[in-house]
């Protein structure tokens, strides 16, 4: 059970419903990792910018790299929430999380995710080196940046104990 409960739509300012109303127009979904950032609509606007950082990254990246950076992050954080959701996506492009052969450049970015997720002051230089030779900079602030969101979301998710949303509970890893 989170350490945090969730809003309650009925009883809250009209602040946090208008920002509760304008996620669900904008993505047509309420998890329960938003329903608790609600209690700070500044804290779910931070956080919702990761959406914004994603558009950027696939004018260079496809889902597929993005969802297996984002799955790397959460696995090496041990971030059940985020981890489902992304095998979820995975999954529901018709992929198997586990058996997935990446491309080169996915295994740039898993290799990329684990080191970032590892420990952000010893990212090795060969995979700085890989990464500035296939990727321009602006696109590599942003994939920094996503990261940076990606680690912030498998802190507040494991912090606060977010239970896994009921929709993602079929797609949960297999022990």
């Amino acid at each position: 059970m989170a350490r945090i409960s969730p809003i309650d739509y009925d009883t809250a300012s009209p602040e946090i419903r208008a920002a509760h109303d304008e996620e669900l127009r904008l993505r047509g979904r309420m998890t329960n990792m938003k329903r608790i950032l609600l209690h700070s609509p500044a804290a779910h606007r931070i956080y919702a910018e990761w959406f914004t950082l994603r558009d950027l990254l696939r004018s260079d990246l496809d889902d597929r790299a993005i969802w297996l950076f984002s799955l790397t992050i959460s696995a090496v954080c041990r971030a059940e929430v985020p981890v489902t959701f992304f095998r979820s996506a995975l999954i529901d492009m018709g992929l198997e999380p586990e058996s997935i052969e990446p491309t080169a450049d996915e295994a740039l970015l898993i290799a990329f995710g684990k080191a970032i997720a590892t420990d952000a002051n010893a990212i090795p230089d060969e995979i700085w080196a890989e990464l500035k030779a296939r990727y321009h900079e602006p696109l590599l602030v942003n994939l920094v940046a996503f990261a940076g969101i990606m680690v912030a979301t498998t802190v507040f998710t494991n912090a606060v104990s977010v239970d896994l949303d009921p929709e993602l509970e079929a797609y949960r890893k297999k022990a």
